[in-house]
């Protein structure tokens, strides 16, 4: 009989819900082995599985587990928020070379109140902002009909994009893909109750809606990747 796919237990829900409660560093260290038996162990676990499934259809998005996986603490030097914490554990799959940068990729989280599955692209640089709006002024036709897919919209939803007022400098204000260049971000989400991170379903949950957004990552990222090709020799 096989063992069930990686999931979480219950009593990684509870720590989540009590750092929600109690975010401070005493707290914390008090329960230091919690998190990391409860919360990081089935987090690596869940990642290595994750990147199994994906060798399938999102291969250059492969990441090593401890890299995949995001820090718990929160950086707070400029933050007015001094809390410690983070009130999720998330996990971010970048695409191979630009793992230092804002490309598209693949997001999970697990916290207290909700599980939330995403992919797309969050926050391009300024150059990177502007390869995309290029790129999908070019082929907003293929953008449009991976999001407009019957089997996406059934099982996520498009970002609100944090669109402009105006037209972004240096594209017409008549251009047939204006809507889509308005947008500073291109993705697309899912909400699940907190306790499906305590199903054994969960692994199931997340690669189908990996699976279903991979064409729209690969489109958004195809203009980053072209700009870090090697130039030729000759």
């Amino acid at each position: 009989m096989a063992p069930p796919a990686p999931h979480y237990s219950p009593e990684a829900l509870k720590f989540m819900r009590g750092l929600k409660r109690n975010n401070d560093r005493e707290w914390f260290n008090a329960r230091k082995a919690t998190y990391e038996r409860e919360i990081k162990a089935p987090t690596l676990e869940l990642i290595t599985a994750i990147n199994e499934a994906m060798l399938r259809f999102a291969p250059d998005n492969v990441q090593p587990p401890q890299k995949a996986a995001m820090r718990i603490y929160r950086d707070i030097r400029f933050s007015s928020d001094k809390r410690p914490y983070k009130r999720n554990q998330g996990a971010w799959w970048a695409r191979s070379g630009l793992e230092k940068t804002s490309g598209g990729g693949f997001y999970f989280h697990f916290g207290p109140d909700e599980v939330v599955i995403a992919a797309g692209v969050y926050m391009p640089e300024r150059e990177q902002l502007l390869a995309i709006r290029r790129h999908i002024e070019v082929h907003h036709e293929e953008l449009r009909r991976l999001l407009a897919s019957k089997k996406l919209r059934g099982l996520m939803s498009e970002f609100d994009g944090l669109k402009l007022t105006r037209p972004p400098r240096g594209f017409s204000p008549d251009s047939p893909a204006m809507d889509l260049l308005l947008c500073r971000q291109w993705g697309v989400t899912a909400h699940l109750p907190a306790d499906a991170a305590t199903s054994p379903t969960l692994l199931k949950e997340i690669v189908k809606r990996f699976e279903v957004a991979a064409s729209f990552v690969e489109l958004l990222n195809a203009p980053l990747v072209a700009r870090r090709a090697p130039k030729p020799l000759f």
